[in-house]
C-alpha cells in the first residue's frame, strides 16, 4: 500500500543533516551551557553560533532571540509576559479569533486573571480586518496579537499594516509565525514586530525547541521561573542538539524557499482542480491566492471530517481535520467558525498540507481514491441524502 503524508501542517520530518548535526552535539557538546568549565563553554558557543544564524535569516539581532521549548511556549511568553510586564498601563488586549489554541488558551487566562480580551473578527476569505482593528484600540490596550499564516487554512493576515497602527497607538504587536517561517520570507524588520514566536519542527527540524523574537527595548515578564538562562527571559537548561538542529533546519528551509513555493504552489493549484472537479459539491476555505501554497482545506458536502481521515488512512493517505492540537475533538473548527462556513459543511473539512516530499504521483493516487471515498460516505450520510 502507498505511504502518503499530507499534515505538514502538523509537523515535518527531520531533515538527515539536521538530525547529523544534532547527534554530532549531543556526542561533542553535551556539558552544560552554563558552567564554566570548557565543556560547558563549548556548549553554550554552539548556542549563541545558533542563536547569530537564526537572527541573521529573520533579519534580528542575535541578543532578540530567546530559545523556549517550541511556538507554544513562545506564543505564551510573548501575550502573558508583555501584557503582565504593562499592566500599569493597562489590562485590555487584542487578539483574533482565527488564532493557534496556544494564543487563544492565554488568552483566555488572561481572562480569568483580570484582563480584558477582544477577539477580531475575520472576513470569508480567512483575513482578519485592518479596520477593526484599529477600532478595536483602546487606551489601555497593551498586547495585540495576530497570526502570519493561519494554521487550518494557510491565509496570511495583513501583519505589516496591523504592527504600523499599533506602532502610532504605541502598542506591542506579536505575531505567530510558526506557520509562516520556512514557507515564505519572514524579516522583522519589515513586518515591523515587536515579538515573533517560531517553532523547528514546522521547518524540517526537530520537536520541542522553538524561539521568541523580543525587539530590543521591549520588557516581557518570564513565565518560568528558575535560574537565569536566558537572559533571565526562559529558566531552564538550553538544549543544545536541538538548538544547534533548528538552525541548521532553518537555513535550509531558506535555502530552498522560492523554489518550494513555485513547487507547492503548482502542485496545490493542480489538486485543487482536480479535487474539485472530480468529486464535486466541495468548498475551498479561505482564499485561494493569498495562501501559503502547501496548505489547502476542503469542505465535502454531507460528509464527516472524521470519516473522511480515517478511510484515507485506511489508503496509507494521512492528512488532519484542522489543527493537530484540537485533533479528537468532535467540534467543528473555531477558524472555519470564525469565517462563516456553515457548521454542517465545516464538519467536513479536510486540511492537506504539502511539503518538501509531496510529488504529484503522492497527489495523483490520493484524488484517485477520494471520489469513492466520498461517495460511500455521502451514501451512508441521512443529512446529505435529505438535503437533496
Amino acid at each position: 500500500m502507498k505511504q502518503v503524508y499530507l499534515d505538514y501542517n502538523a509537523t515535518t520530518p527531520m531533515d538527515e543533516s539536521v538530525i547529523e548535526v544534532m547527534r554530532q552535539n549531543m556526542l561533542e557538546n553535551y556539558g552544560n551551557p552554563s558552567s564554566v568549565h570548557s565543556c560547558g563553554g563549548r556548549a553554550k558557543a554552539a548556542i549563541e553560533e545558533a542563536r547569530e544564524r537564526i537572527a541573521a535569516i529573520i533579519g534580528a539581532d542575535p541578543s532578540e532571540m530567546y530559545f523556549t521549548s517550541g511556538g507554544t511556549e513562545a506564543d505564551n511568553l510573548a501575550l502573558k509576559g508583555a501584557a503582565w510586564s504593562k499592566r500599569r498601563k493597562g489590562v485590555h488586549l487584542i487578539t483574533s479569533k482565527i488564532e493557534h489554541h496556544a494564543i487563544l488558551e492565554s488568552a483566555h487566562f488572561m481572562e480569568r486573571v483580570g484582563f480584558n480580551v477582544t477577539y477580531l473578527n475575520c472576513n470569508r476569505d480567512g483575513v482578519v480586518s485592518v479596520d477593526e482593528l484599529r477600532q478595536a484600540l483602546k487606551p489601555d490596550t497593551t498586547v495585540v496579537s495576530v497570526m502570519l499564516a493561519n494554521n487550518e487554512t494557510g491565509v496570511i493576515q495583513p501583519i505589516r499594516e496591523m504592527a504600523a497602527i499599533c506602532r502610532e497607538a504605541g502598542v506591542l504587536f506579536h505575531t505567530d509565525a510558526v506557520q509562516g517561517l520556512g514557507k515564505m520570507e519572514v524579516n522583522v524588520k519589515d513586518l515591523d514586530v515587536d515579538m515573533l514566536s517560531l517553532s523547528a519542527h514546522k521547518f524540517y527540524g526537530p520537536k520541542g525547541i522553538g524561539a521568541l523574537y523580543i525587539r530590543k527595548g521591549v520588557r516581557v515578564m518570564p513565565v518560568l521561573h528558575g535560574g537565569s538562562h536566558e537572559r533571565h527571559k526562559r529558566a531552564g537548561t538550553e538544549n543544545t542538539p536541538a538548538i544547534v538542529g533548528m538552525a541548521r533546519a532553518l537555513e535550509l528551509a531558506d535555502a530552498k524557499r522560492e523554489s518550494e513555493h513555485q513547487r507547492l504552489t503548482e502542485l496545490s493549484d493542480y489538486f485543487i482542480d482536480e479535487v474539485i472537479a472530480q468529486v464535486g459539491e466541495v468548498n475551498l476555505n479561505g482564499s485561494r491566492d493569498n495562501r501559503i501554497p502547501s496548505t489547502v482545506n476542503l469542505s465535502f458536502k454531507g460528509v464527516e471530517g472524521e470519516a473522511i481521515i480515517l478511510s484515507l488512512d485506511l489508503k496509507g493517505i494521512a492528512v488532519s481535520s484542522g489543527s493537530a492540537c484540537a485533533s479528537g475533538t468532535l467540534m467543528a473548527s473555531h477558524v472555519l467558525a470564525a469565517m462563516d462556513i456553515d457548521p454542517l459543511l465545516a464538519q467536513g473539512s479536510i486540511r492537506f498540507s504539502m511539503g518538501r516530499q509531496t510529488t504529484r504521483e503522492q497527489l495523483e493516487y490520493t484524488i484517485s481514491v477520494l471520489p469513492d471515498i466520498i461517495n460511500r460516505l455521502r451514501n451512508m450520510s441521512a443529512a446529505y441524502n435529505q438535503s437533496d
